[in-house]
């Protein structure tokens, strides 16, 4: 955990202190969750397969895809007008953003553009980009399930 945070700083510090991702911390993702939070804790998923399943990866790349994911920069929840289904058009967004903000690899960009697979048409190129798709559900499940408990238990009380 402590050695996973190390590794997320050296790699991806720039991206963490960065006005977007600071600003996530305003926005809920899942729950009572913060984009930002989940975001870090995609990240740290993607270690864990990553070195649970004994795959080689471009660490640097795979901590970078995985905390700028979601960088779309808003409140999903908030409606903005439009048709836009939050589900299938925000990693163009976030790609747009991201690669405004930083200097992204053909690795990286995939890993962003492809992360809700199948729910985009291309499905990833990248190991690394398979392991996001993969880490970015079970934190979803995970933090969409804790949130139900949640009010479930709140309700209960």
């Amino acid at each position: 955990m402590v050695n996973d945070m190390l590794t997320i700083a050296r790699y991806g510090g720039d991206i963490i202190a960065s006005r977007g991702m600071q600003a996530e911390k305003g926005f809920l993702q899942h729950g009572s969750v913060s984009t930002f939070e989940h975001s870090v804790s995609v990240t740290k998923m993607c270690l864990r397969l990553s070195r649970a399943l004994h795959l080689t990866t471009d660490e640097r790349s795979l901590i970078r895809g995985a905390l700028l994911h979601d960088y779309y920069l808003y409140d999903w929840h908030e409606p903005r007008g439009g048709n836009d289904l939050h589900a299938f058009s925000h990693a163009g967004k976030a790609l747009k953003n991201a690669s405004r903000d930083f200097s992204l690899n053909e690795i990286e960009r995939d890993m962003i553009q492809c992360h809700m697979f199948p729910l985009t048409v291309r499905p990833p190129r990248y190991r690394e980009s398979a392991i996001l798709c993969l880490a970015d559900k079970v934190c979803a499940i995970r933090e969409t399930c804790v949130g139900i408990g949640q009010k479930i238990a709140g309700h209960m009380a």
